[in-house]
This record gives C-alpha cells, structure tokens and sequence, in this order.
C-alpha cells in the first residue's frame, strides 16, 4: 500500500550529516565519452535556449552551467526536458496539465502559431521540433510523440502527487518515475535518423534491455537529486525544499522503515543487480540476432546507446553543478556528501 502523506525519515539528523552514494557503475562496460560535435552543439543550444528569455539571468546561468553534452537535437532535447521541470516543478496538477496540453500541441502542431501570451514553453517545444523533423525521419517521429505524450502524462501525476503530499510505494513509484524521467524519448533521439523497425524496438529482449537501462537512469538520478539546491532556479526543489517525495530514497524509506543510509545502501544492491541482469542479456545479443535474424549493425547500435545512456546520465550528473555545485568531481571520487538542511 502506498502513504498517504510524507513522514520525516527514521530517526536521523537532516543537518550536515555525511552520507554515502553506491558506487553504482563501478564494473560498467560503457566508458564516459564526449561527442566529438560537443563544443558546436553546446554553443548553438545554449544561444537558443537563451533567445525565447524563459528564466531570469541568475536562473539561465545556473542552467548553462548543467553543459548539456551530445549531437544538436540530443542537447535540445535536455534543454526541453529542463524547462518543462522548471516551470510543472512548482506547479499543481491542474497547472501542469495545461502545460502538459501545450507542449503536445506544440509537438502535433509545429508550424501552427502559437496563441498570444501562452507560456513560453509551447514555442520553445515548437521549434525544437521543428528542427528535429528536418531529418527525423518518420517511424521515428511517431515514436518521440508517443513517447513524450506518456513522459507528460506522467509529470501531471507526478505534480498531483506533490500537490497532495502522497507517497508511492516502490512498485507503483516506478511505474511512475521510468515515465518522468524522459528516458523513453531520449532513447529515440538514438534512432531518430533511421528506419529501425518497431519489431526491433518492441522485442521482448530488446525491451527488457531498455527497462533496465531506465531504471539504472532513474535510480542515479534520484541518489543524485534527493540532496538538490539549485544554484539560481525558479524554484528549488527536492530534499533541501521539501519535494522529496517524488524519489526513489523517500519511497524505500517510507515502505521499509529504513533510515537515509540503509535506503542508500538498500538502493545500490539493487542497481547492482540491475547491472548483473543487464549485462547477462548483452552477452547474449549475438546469439539473439542470429537466431531472430534481426539485423545485427541496428540492435548493436540500438543497445550500445542503451548502455551509453547510463554511463551518461551519471557522468553528467557529478561533471555538471546541478546536484552537487563546484563539489561534484569530489563527490564522484568519494561517493559521501554532507545533506542540506531541509527548508520549513
């Protein structure tokens, strides 16, 4: 059974305590690596972003300063999903549904004007998409849609969720979180260039793959997020603000009765045998495309991505200021953090 409201966590002191992150990616294949058009990408992303004027000056800082690495549509894409966060993360359900309609209309339309005085967001998303389908090609396109749809609907719930102060239990908290976290969508932008047929993607192997890629996403970025301060955001979010309730930390506490530690260390075993899993059905692939005479070169490429996805997320998640500010590369070699005190 889910909470029905947030309880402080077990007995432990929440000011200036040092806590330990699981070295999750310790045995991971996939090696941190920058895309090789990172600079050009980073520069024109940025300067687009900061056109449509969506944050003041110390918030677009603190925004340029998360470094959005990959190919131009990737790095769009990230500065999509930050705008979206920044604006339903202090909105109500009701609110965020509104945004929520704007952005997909936005997607479904991008060429109708936008009406006058509608919140930044929707043009934002316009053009993004705009640019993406000059070369997205089609298969791909209805797949981002289809996927953005279900990673929006999922930011409406989480929002009522917050507005309520309601707490999931772990089945249904990931149910929810595999959706806000926009996994899914990115994972397209991998493919976004080509024809890679949905009897690929939709396999049950290649699916179960992506199920645990998403999850090892999650879950680093809720061991990451849980102590957030932004530097200059709309609005500061997570632990230090009081929205720590949409965190995987926060659930595993709440249904196991464990203190903040035990929920770190609960949460690396099972990252850890997410790992084990992953890898397990990777060292099959070979003889998986073999005996489904799934053309080789697009699962290897489709799969590698998967894996690169994780490798990224939490290399970017230690390399940029968003979580831990100036303190990040010390973090990632240490694995402790001292936890902020929580705002009344």
């Amino acid at each position: 059974m889910a909470s029905p409201a947030l309880r402080q966590p077990h007995a432990e002191s929440q000011q200036q305590h040092e806590f330990r992150i699981p070295d999750t990616l310790a045995c991971w294949p996939w090696q941190r690596a920058i895309n090789p058009h990172y600079e050009i990408c980073k520069r024109e992303s940025i300067e687009w972003l900061e056109s449509f004027h969506a944050f003041n000056p110390k918030a677009q800082d603190a925004f340029n300063r998360c470094d959005f690495p990959g190919c131009r549509v990737g790095a769009d894409l990230m500065n999509v999903f930050f705008v979206i966060d920044e604006y339903t993360d202090i909105a109500n359900g009701q609110e965020t549904r509104q945004k929520a309609d704007i952005v997909m209309d936005s997607l479904r339309n991008p060429y109708k004007e936008r009406p006058s005085g509608e919140w930044i967001g929707g043009r934002i998303v316009q053009e993004f998409w705009q640019e993406a389908t000059k070369t997205a090609t089609e298969i791909a396109q209805r797949r981002f849609l289809d996927t953005f749809e279900r990673y929006t609907d999922a930011v409406v719930q989480q929002s009522q969720d917050r507005t309520s102060n309601y707490i999931r239990d772990i089945s249904s908290y990931f149910t929810i979180r595999r959706k806000t976290i926009g996994a899914e969508p990115s994972f397209v932008i991998n493919t976004i260039h080509t024809n890679v047929p949905d009897e690929l993607i939709n396999h049950p192997t290649i699916e179960r793959l992506a199920l645990l890629s998403i999850d090892m996403i999650l879950i680093g970025n809720d061991l990451v997020s849980y102590n957030i301060e932004l530097r200059a955001p709309l609005q500061p979010i997570s632990q230090s603000r009081g929205d720590e309730g949409h965190n995987l930390l926060t659930v595993v506490m709440q249904e196991h009765g464990l203190t903040l530690q035990e929920a770190f260390d609960w949460i690396g075993r099972l990252h850890n045998d997410l790992v084990s899993q992953f890898l397990k059905i990777y060292a099959e692939i070979p003889a998986f495309v073999s005996r489904c005479g799934i053309l080789g070169p697009e699962v290897s490429s489709y799969v590698d991505a998967l894996g690169n996805w994780v490798r990224a997320n939490d290399s970017w998640s230690f390399e940029s200021e968003r979580y831990f500010g100036m303190d990040g590369f010390r973090v990632q070699q240490e694995k402790t953090f001292l936890l902020l005190t929580k705002h009344s």
